[in-house]
């Protein structure tokens, strides 16, 4: 049989649902995360019948660098990007950050004269050199030379790129949207396609805030989710309060994000101890927050919440475009603060009525929050009738635990399995002796039953930078980080019109035009796709023609 055909016979069977796997589509579970070993880095560990393959690394020359972007993954900020031996100054690492795949054409570079091809990936960077970020594409195309752009160091005004987290597209704009996770410097900047790109802050109309996850609904609101940490108790020391919240920005000009202005809008839940929401309560120390019965409540299974989109800031009433302090008017207004979430995804075939967020927590395995208390996280849905409704329910899909923590990045693999990636942190890798994973949840299945449990299908492994970087951290004037993290976890058939947008199509991993992809952040800083793994392929290829021979 020849090596596609058989590669389609493999996808076939994971694409139907098999009885061998409650969830996962038949693909093997890794048994165990990674170990931290002081010195020693290891390699990833995906399920057997994936493979992932390298499409840009930090050490990448830009096709078109300029100011202060060089590498993909490393300023320009110190003369080598390694340290010397027995030295600790390196290069300012940027940390490529949440992936956008789109399917374009027409699409131009820093060389006139070359085809870009028509599959292309777009990120922010997280970090950089005092705090200047910058915007790249990953042509998938192209040869090395031109494989990675540069598209923009600076604003329309002239102002450096903040560090970006979160990025998607909008369609109805045609614009690029990153966000930056910078408290009351963070906000949302909108980019063109162009190179040089044109990229603007509108954060004058989406406030400012610790904003990371960013997806657009079919009706062409944005919803955000917010990354901000409160304030560490006294008693409760291994424990931060929620601080942070889930936002709706409702345009009233799809076509013009930053001239049309519109409302931005936080989720308030109903509190079951008290009349109104779950607030943020001044008055309270953080002890006392950390461990309230409301936050209980909502780490606990089988409970539902009645929830409400509450408007904070409407251009409209305002008249301006003075970017405000989104948190300080959610904790005003009656918002509820979560613990850290990070990101959000719309379960397709739902028509956006499901949304799925994250809560990473608090990143420390001697938490005294605990899992009744949320420390270690979880991931909840909040369900709607329709996407624009003011109204909705909020239920705990999964509640943390130590060996399961620390969730940030998500993507829906098909219309019932969703794959959530941790970030646990060099200190929680050292508490627990385990590198981050990427856990595959059925969301048709009641998680409260402990027969019941997501898979592992990547366990993050630490490259020989990263390893060197964990053993540099605390020393005087080290800027970078220390052990990866998997970040970016993407699927998405390309498609740029609003019919494209994440959850708009069921995904079908490796079927057609379905690609998948995912940042092994620090370190190297490598963006990977992954694929099925062509042995595995190899092997059932072998099987078929034995099995044909033997029949003849």
């Amino acid at each position: 049989m020849r090596r596609d055909a058989v590669i389609g016979v493999v996808l076939a069977g994971w694409l139907s649902f098999g009885a061998t796997s409650a969830i996962g589509q038949g693909l093997t579970p890794v048994p165990k995360a990674n170990p931290k070993v002081t010195g020693v880095s290891v390699p990833n560990v995906l399920s057997v019948e994936l493979a992932d393959v390298i499409r840009a690394q930090g050490s990448m020359v830009l096709e078109n660098p300029r100011d202060w972007a060089a590498f993909y993954g490393y300023n320009n900020d110190r003369p080598n990007l390694l340290p010397a031996l027995g030295s600790n100054a390196e290069a300012t690492k940027t940390e490529p950050d949440k992936n956008t795949y789109l399917v374009l054409h027409g699409q131009r570079g820093g060389d006139p004269s070359y085809d870009y091809g028509t599959y292309f990936l777009f990120r922010g960077h997280e970090n950089g050199a005092g705090g200047k970020g910058y915007i790249t594409r990953i042509n998938l195309d192209a040869d090395v030379a031109h494989r990675v752009t540069l598209m923009a160091t600076k604003d329309d005004l002239g102002n450096p790129l903040p560090a970006f987290d979160g990025s998607t597209w909008y369609p109805w704009a045609q614009r690029l949207l990153f966000t930056r996770e910078a408290g009351a410097n963070g906000g949302v900047w909108q980019a063109t396609l162009d190179v040089p790109s044109k990229v603007e802050d509108v954060s004058g109309v989406f406030g400012r805030g610790g904003y990371e996850g960013i997806q657009a609904d079919s009706d062409g609101n944005l919803w955000i989710v917010e990354d901000v940490g409160g304030a560490r108790g006294t008693v409760n020391n291994n424990a931060l309060r929620p601080n942070s919240f889930i936002y709706r920005f409702v345009p009233y000009d799809k076509s013009d994000l930053k001239s049309g202005g519109g409302k931005l809008q936080v989720l308030g839940v109903k509190s079951k101890r008290h009349l109104g929401n779950i607030v943020f309560n001044t008055s309270d120390t953080a002890d006392t927050a950390i461990l309230s019965l409301d936050v209980r409540d909502l780490h606990t299974y089988g409970l539902a919440f009645n929830t409400e989109w509450i408007t904070i800031h409407d251009t409209a009433v305002s008249g301006t475009t003075t970017p405000f302090d989104a948190n300080a008017l959610a904790k005003a207004q009656g918002g509820t603060p979560f613990k850290r979430p990070e990101n959000g995804m719309f379960r397709p075939g739902t028509h956006f009525r499901e949304f799925f967020f994250t809560e990473t927590a608090d990143t420390n395995a001697n938490t005294q929050a605990g899992s009744e208390f949320g420390g270690f996280g979880g991931l909840f849905k909040l369900s709607q009738r329709r996407p624009s409704d003011n109204t909705g329910t909020l239920t705990l899909f999964f509640l943390g635990d130590v060996d399961h923590t620390s969730f940030d990045n998500l993507a829906f693999w098909t219309e019932d399995l969703l794959v959530a990636v941790e970030d646990r942190g060099d200190s929680l890798h050292a508490q627990h002796n385990a590198l981050d994973s990427a856990w595959m949840f059925d969301v048709r299945l009641d998680f409260s039953h402990p027969s019941n449990q997501p898979i592992r299908i990547l366990a993050q492994g630490r490259d020989p930078s990263a390893t060197i970087d964990s053993a540099l951290l605390g020393t005087t004037g080290f800027q970078n980080d220390g052990d990866n993290e998997i970040t970016g976890l993407h699927v998405s058939d390309g498609d740029p019109s609003p019919n494209g947008i994440l959850g708009a199509k069921t995904p079908r991993p490796f079927n057609g035009s379905w690609r998948v992809f995912y940042t092994q952040q620090h370190g190297d800083n490598v963006t990977y796709e992954i694929v099925p793994n062509p042995h595995v392929a190899e092997a059932v290829g072998d099987d078929d023609d034995r099995g044909r021979r033997d029949r003849n």
